[in-house]
């Protein structure tokens, strides 16, 4: 099986429900947040966590997985500004599903703020 690696740029709240999920799941939406959007660069998901993560919730943290890319190919690509910032867009509603394409475990790559995890390389 071939696998896409993907970011998520992430807040503690979040960050928390993954944990609990033992690094294989990204949690529900909530009601208004109708598309889950990891991201196809590290680039682009450092500057989310650095600069609207951190504002928001006082750290933000980078995250990389791996999922089935025939799966992927599903969801349609998104640029959401320049060339390089380019998201999946997966409707909440098949998150669950999602979910079951993770290949291996979520790991944090990068943290910022506050609550900067000693672990960061390992997740």
């Amino acid at each position: 099986m071939q696998t896409t690696t993907l970011w998520r740029p992430t807040g503690p709240k979040e960050l928390a429900l993954v944990e609990a999920s033992g690094w294989r799941a990204w949690p529900p939406r909530l009601p208004e947040q109708p598309i889950f959007y990891p991201v196809l660069n590290e680039d682009y998901a450092v500057r989310i966590a650095r600069d609207w993560n951190v504002p928001a919730s006082g750290a933000g943290y980078v995250t990389r997985f791996e999922a089935d890319s025939a799966y992927l190919e599903r969801f349609p690509v998104r640029q959401a500004g320049g060339e390089t910032i380019l998201e999946l867009w997966v409707p909440a509603e098949e998150l669950a599903e999602f979910n079951r394409h993770i290949v291996g475990t979520i790991e944090v790559v990068r943290s910022f703020g506050a609550a900067e995890r000693p672990d960061a390389a390992r997740a």
